[in-house]
């Protein structure tokens, strides 16, 4: 396939002439016509032309090629760059045609936010990727998932991915105030903690998904296609992932230069390395549901609610009891994200029991939204001990698959992205030749960031439950002092506001 950018063909005295964006180059002067003289790194006049097309590649041309993230999709991921050289002097059959090196490929294991998150940074630096999903189509369109809060990285990060950030501020809504609040018998509030300055915006996991996705080549993706098993080769040099294809149950296998884990928490992948390390269960669940209130905006429950919630709009809420906690924030296209966390067992009338103790606990207003949400769902809440690596070879976890989290600190989402654009410049850093080099400033910047923040999940996760911690004793929201409210803010938590991208 001919590079857009470069075309040899015979001009004149010139044997060759090389256009580039810059202009035309001559090889035989030295010079960019309409550059205004010499270009430093050109090849020398009386070069061959093989010769003078190999450096004039390693110069200008190379300076010249699109780059950006919006040249690179205009390319079908799955192919190889080659640049074809016409040449018109029957003395060199030889160079009839001149090819480059292929990009790198890397197999990304999970199309969820994680692995789309990756699919954009390791296009942006310069990696062929193929995304292999057990679902079989785009999760467009879908009520799947709940709400989720970007901070102010995540945002940067997406907008400079899908070169919309215009976009993503449509589908998301702000989130400037995080608020703590007590709840006693009497069903009224005594504020706990609150930072006006949060900065972050919330979204509903489809809508960023979606956002996400449409800004990537649709061919990248194998829908359909369940993970089963991997090998690295002898030589490590190379990864082979075995899929089955849902629709025929076929297996196929795929090729690539790099294994890119974003399997989420039951990770098959992480599974291989660690295969005694279990998730863990928090000792708690959390029921959560998405209420449209579009088209009864003035019915008396909206009206209720936002009563009792006045900063709804662009306010975290975190309603506390004793042994309780509760979530609220409002999403964009008139919905209000709701969560309830409840120390309990699975049973088959959950729902009426969670209603029950619910309405024993919680402001009405939030019961009626609560009751009146379609198909609410429950969330066993697991975490998993720091891994020691979540690298090995040429094979990496990413997300869930690398630090399943508890939901408190809202990091899950945004850990995942984080893990993308740190794995891309460090790929992009060292190059493909060096591929190990990047696996290992990966691991050293991601591990002790993520690690410190799914154990401090944890343990705001357990002060929230009022479960037992080995240094203090059990959280009550009516009585506590300040000291034990300020770790209730997503502000303590460790690396807020600074994570690194580079070591």
């Amino acid at each position: 396939m001919r590079h857009p950018v470069i075309n040899l063909v015979k001009y004149f005295d010139n044997p060759f002439r090389i256009k580039t964006r810059c202009g035309w180059w001559l090889p035989a002067g030295g010079r960019q016509e309409g550059a205004g003289g010499p270009r430093p790194g050109l090849p020398e006049a009386g070069d061959s032309p093989g010769a003078a097309v190999a450096g004039l590649w390693e110069g200008p041309v190379r300076a010249a090629l699109p780059s950006g993230h919006r040249a690179k999709k205009h390319r079908a991921s799955l192919g190889e760059d080659t640049t074809e050289v016409m040449n018109h002097n029957k003395d060199l059959p030889h160079q009839n045609k001149l090819k480059l090196k292929p990009k790198p490929k890397a197999v990304i294991v999970g199309g969820s936010i994680a692995g789309v998150s990756c699919a954009h940074a390791l296009i942006l630096a310069g990696w062929d990727v193929v995304v292999i999903e057990k679902s079989r189509k785009p999760p467009k369109g879908s009520p799947a998932g709940a709400g989720l809060a970007l901070d102010p990285l995540s945002q940067e990060l997406i907008g400079t991915w899908t070169g919309r950030p215009e976009l993503l501020h449509e589908i998301t809504s702000p989130l400037t105030i995080d608020l703590s609040q007590a709840i006693n018998d009497e069903k009224t509030r005594n504020t706990l903690a609150r930072d006006e300055n949060f900065n972050h915006r919330a979204a509903h996991w489809a809508n960023l998904h979606d956002h996400l996705f449409s800004a990537l080549p649709p061919e990248i993706f194998l829908w359909g296609h369940l993970f089963l098993s991997f090998s690295v080769s002898s030589d490590k040099q190379s990864v082979k992932i075995k899929a089955q294809v849902l629709d025929t149950k076929e297996t196929t296998e795929i090729e690539g230069d790099l294994l890119v884990a974003a399997d989420g928490c039951p990770s098959l992948i992480r599974n291989h390395y660690f295969p005694n390390i279990k998730l863990r269960y928090s000792g708690y669940c959390a029921w959560r549901g998405v209420f449209d209130f579009s088209g009864i905006e003035d019915s008396e429950t909206l009206k209720n609610v936002r009563e009792a919630h006045p900063e709804l709009g662009k306010c975290l809420y975190f309603d506390l009891a004793p042994g309780h906690h509760n979530i609220l924030f409002e999403i964009p296209n008139k919905r209000l994200n709701w969560g309830n966390s409840v120390t309990m067992k699975v049973s088959d009338d959950m729902i009426q029991k969670m209603y029950q103790e619910a309405e024993k606990i919680w402001h009405p207003t939030l019961i009626q939204v609560m009751r009146e949400t379609k198909e609410p769902f429950v969330n066993a809440i697991y975490d998993c001990d720091p891994l020691e690596q979540i690298v090995w070879d040429n094979v990496a976890l990413v997300g869930d698959a690398a630090h399943p989290t508890t939901p408190h600190c809202a990091r899950s989402t945004n850990m995942s992205i984080l893990d993308a654009a740190v794995l891309g410049r460090c790929l992009e850093k060292w190059g493909s030749e060096n591929l190990i080099a990047a696996l290992k400033e990966y691991q050293s910047i991601r591990l002790p960031v993520a690690s410190k923040q799914v154990l401090h999940a944890r343990r705001v996760g357990r002060i929230k439950q009022g479960l037992t911690l080995p240094d203090c004793r059990p959280f009550n929201p009516n009585t506590a002092n300040w000291e034990e409210c300020e770790m209730l803010q997503l502000r303590s938590v460790p690396f807020f506001g600074h994570n690194p991208l580079l070591g």
